[in-house]
């Protein structure tokens, strides 16, 4: 389950910490009749294919008491079919020539391989069977759940920047599933049951709620034929709209302050922001992106010139900003203080970094630069095909058109420093920011936990 991160360096580097782009020109669309839409991009670069489906939930979608059994579901996706033991999906792949793994977000869970494009149609094959036909057992299921806890407590419990950043999320949103971890509260993942999984995957595994998005060395009518005989067989099955979940309206700065076993403090400023979903004007999240970027993007960017070079109050600083969700955002800033440099004395300064664009529109050649490293991040993306593959299959998950960036280069061009000024005085609100603390407790001695094994996969 690879991880995919936030915005961060650029604009393109702000999906996942990669960069990606299409061209609707090279792009075929079409839906089967039990209501697969189907995404082909040729790319005929080298003769491989990077084949995914997508699946429209995630994190955002799970009631209270059911968090991150979206994450458990993709566990149990490799434990085995009607037709198809526990693993022996990997092992086929692998067999091939080809590498296989999975992940699961706020806003969808992917499956994803890369073969020979000779394999496309048998990995088709192998897919649909697990849509359609996916065997759940305890015996299964028992052990897999004891992988989950282990890597729950490897990933986030045992890591006190990640327990930071999940209490962060839980209290900058109060009503939303955006406050709830990906890979859920250890309280529901110890008390799953069998007979939950299955209806989860019931509710949401089917044709009509996916995505299939083929990349590579591969033609349209191809992986029509393949996705015909299929994905094409399985019954459309209607699936029920997710339920309501919108954010209350924060009511004044919240925050919070976690102690561990860290050698120095960590202080993170969050703000809530629309994404290009939520957005009324999208113009508005293309000029906080380039406000990201400005102030955080990299070694060159607004905060670390002046914190941790000009100012030498911080040892980092930065920013980010994520846009693709399909309930809203935060923008955030994070740092760390030097020596000797306390943490409101930390705050104070970063929060005037914010006055400051507030009050003063930023140089065009500051807003040249982060449009010059986005330009060239848009080329470099073209460069692999799972990159492509990944924003087709994101973008359509969130509900946006997979078309969606094909003129974003246009689109941060139209981003003036009076919006970003506006923008950065609309949305970086203090009432509207909530503020992360990480204090040293004293103790030296944690011992982290172990890498789980993920059975040949890389989590």
């Amino acid at each position: 389950m690879p991880s995919l991160k936030g915005w961060g360096l650029s604009i393109l580097l702000a999906l996942s910490g990669h960069a990606f782009a299409t061209e609707s020109s090279t792009l075929f669309e079409t839906q089967l009749d039990n209501g697969l839409q189907v995404i082909v991009k040729s790319d005929h670069r080298s003769p491989i294919v990077v084949h995914q489906v997508w699946y429209r939930v995630g994190a955002n979608y799970e009631p209270t008491h059911l968090t991150g059994i979206s994450h458990m579901l993709e566990h149990m996706m490799f434990k085995g079919t009607e037709n198809m033991a526990p693993g022996e999906f990997s092992r086929e792949v692998s067999r091939l020539g080809g590498r296989d793994n999975a992940f699961t977000s706020a806003n969808y869970t992917a499956y994803f391989q890369i073969v020979g494009r000779e394999h496309l149609g048998r990995v088709m094959e192998m897919e649909a069977d697990r849509m359609a036909n996916l065997k759940l057992t305890e015996e299964e299921f028992q052990p897999e759940r004891n992988v989950v806890i282990q890597e729950r407590l490897w990933a986030i419990d045992d890591r006190p920047s990640a327990r930071l950043f999940e209490q962060f999320k839980a209290t900058a949103f109060m009503s939303s599933p955006e406050r709830n971890p990906i890979i859920g509260w250890m309280d529901d993942i110890k008390n799953y049951t069998l007979e939950d999984l299955q209806a989860w995957y019931d509710r949401w595994y089917s044709p009509s709620n996916a995505t299939l998005v083929v990349v590579g060395d591969i033609t349209p009518d191809e992986v029509l034929t393949y996705a015909k005989q299929t994905y094409g067989q399985i019954l459309a099955r209607d699936i029920a709209p997710p339920r309501s979940a919108v954010e209350i309206p924060q009511q004044g700065q919240r925050r919070i302050i976690l102690k561990d076993a860290v050698p120095v403090p960590s202080l993170l400023i969050g703000f809530h922001a629309p994404s290009l979903v939520t957005a009324e004007d999208p113009a508005d999240v293309y000029a906080l992106a380039v406000l990201s970027s400005i102030l955080g993007g990299n070694d060159s960017s607004l905060l670390t010139q002046a914190l941790v070079r000009d100012q030498q109050l911080a040892s980092s600083a930065g920013s980010f900003y994520r846009f693709l969700g399909r309930l809203g955002s935060q923008f955030a800033l994070s740092a760390q203080p030097n020596p000797g440099v306390s943490v409101a004395q930390l705050e104070e300064a970063l929060l005037a970094q914010i006055t400051r664009l507030q009050n003063e529109p930023v140089t065009q050649a500051e807003l040249n630069r982060v449009l010059a490293q986005a330009e060239a991040a848009h080329v470099f993306s073209q460069d692999s095909i799972q990159s492509q593959a990944n924003m087709l299959g994101m973008l359509v998950s969130v509900g946006l058109p997979a078309s969606t960036f094909d003129d974003y280069v246009d689109n941060l061009r139209q981003v003036t420093p009076e919006q970003i000024q506006q923008v950065a005085n609309r949305y970086l609100q203090l009432d509207q920011s909530t503020v992360a603390i990480l204090e040293p407790s004293g103790e030296t001695n944690r011992r982290p936990a172990a890498r789980p094994d993920f059975g040949g996969r890389s989590h």
